[in-house]
């Protein structure tokens, strides 16, 4: 096995023209926070990207920035920080759930797995902020799409097709997204001890409300201990964040404590408390606990959310938490996980959605779909892409589904299937 370390495009064109040209498999890794996402990689090489680093282009006044494809998602974050900005979706690092370090993940990974977080109710995912890309087919062939300016007409948006593919269609180079500014001021208004059901109805009346609430998550008890250090206290914790101006965001926080004064006690959380608290729901804390034990990542209706999980604990032990609003799940299996059947099953009986697999043994991984299946008329687009940009099947061959040809991509809904 060769692991090849390109410093530049034309090193990663020439790398992989040699593979295509050969039928020689690549495994594309970056810093590796979400190797363990996916079926095991059935490659012969590894084309190891965390050298082809570094911002390109940063143009804080018109809120562009462009880097290389391996450049760590921690440096641009820090760099942008400096400068009052933002990655506005906040992607997810994958890196301790997985029982990695964190601050690993790359930008490029963050447009393959199309990540996002708490504020994807808001702000969308990467990629609804990607403005171009450069990237190498699997034929070999290098090219760009979109450029780095908001508004691009330059025909097919090759960058948001490429998001959620796993690298298994196109090698990025370099990325160009769009930034914002950062909130000046962050204020979580928490209602303690409320039942899943309970909160799904309170998150409900506070994004339908005038607040502008970004982010709302629910941590059953037990589970609200394992994030910010333990501050919140083991009480459920149904969490609504407001962001913007201090003024603006204190009138806020107001209206929503009279919204729901009935609801049950309410606690406002501030600054460095809260940024932790959301920061540790971006990035699934309460279970990254350094087991192997399955999480599953689920998104379906946020009003069906706590039923499809009642059901599931009738029939399995597993931990819950909800973000979206209770449509994102996180779902960590306390003993074997039960079939992947019984939980897409449970699923599909409450409205559907999509379950992936976010962490397990390679053993379980290779066992059952990792992502979601895909209906006929879907997979069949999916192989078409494949054959067009990668007809060898030498990117990633297998990670997504068995077997060659194996093009499938994740449901966007599920934001990478982080």
């Amino acid at each position: 096995m060769t692991t090849f370390t390109p410093t530049t495009s034309a090193e990663t064109l020439s790398t992989i023209a040699w593979a295509a040209a050969e039928d020689s498999p690549l495994e594309i890794l970056g810093h590796g926070s979400k190797r363990g996402i996916g079926r095991p990689q059935q490659s012969e090489h590894t084309l190891d990207l965390s050298n082809l680093s570094g911002v390109t282009l940063y143009e804080p006044a018109e809120l562009v920035l462009s880097a290389k494809a391996g450049t760590p998602l921690a440096a641009i974050e820090s760099l942008l920080a400096e400068n009052g900005q933002q990655l506005a979706f906040e992607p997810m690092d994958y890196g301790p759930l997985l029982g990695g370090e964190p601050g690993r993940g790359t930008i490029g990974g963050v447009l393959a797995a199309n990540l996002s977080g708490p504020r994807r109710l808001k702000a969308g995912a990467a990629r609804d902020h990607i403005l171009g890309i450069a990237a190498v087919s699997g034929r070999g062939e290098a090219f760009k799409s979109g450029g780095r300016v908001v508004k691009n007409v330059t025909g097919y948006d090759l960058s948001k097709l490429m998001a959620n593919s796993w690298g298994t269609l196109a090698v990025f180079t370099d990325v160009t997204f769009k930034v914002l500014p950062a909130a000046e001021t962050e204020v979580t208004l928490a209602i303690r001890g409320l039942l899943d059901d309970h909160a799904t109805a309170a998150m409900a009346l506070g994004l339908g409300s005038s607040a502008e609430v970004s982010s709302a998550a629910h941590l059953p008890e037990r589970v609200a201990a394992r994030v910010a250090g333990g501050s919140l206290g083991s009480d459920a914790a149904t969490l609504l964040r407001i962001e913007g101006f201090g003024p603006s965001v204190a009138y806020r926080i107001a209206a929503l404590k009279d919204l729901l004064k009935n609801a049950g006690p309410l606690q406002e959380i501030s600054g460095s408390v809260s940024y932790s608290v959301w920061r540790d729901i971006r990035d699934c804390a309460p279970f990254a606990d350094g087991s192997e034990r399955p999480v599953w990542r689920v998104s379906m209706a946020p009003a069906q959310g706590h039923l499809m999980v009642l059901a599931l604990r009738m029939q399995a032990a597993v931990d819950a938490f909800y973000d979206w609003q209770g449509g994102l799940i996180w779902l960590r299996m306390q003993q074997d996980d039960p079939e992947a059947g019984l939980l897409r099953g449970l699923i599909r009986k409450h409205g559907g959605g999509h379950a992936t697999l976010a962490r397990a043994t390679p053993a379980h991984r290779a066992a059952i779909p990792v992502f979601e299946p895909q209906a006929p008329p879907v997979a069949a687009l999916s192989a078409r892409l494949k054959a067009e940009f990668d007809p060898k099947n030498i990117l990633n061959p297998g990670r997504m589904a068995p077997g060659a040809g194996s093009a499938t991509l994740a449901p966007a809904t599920e934001g990478g299937a982080q």
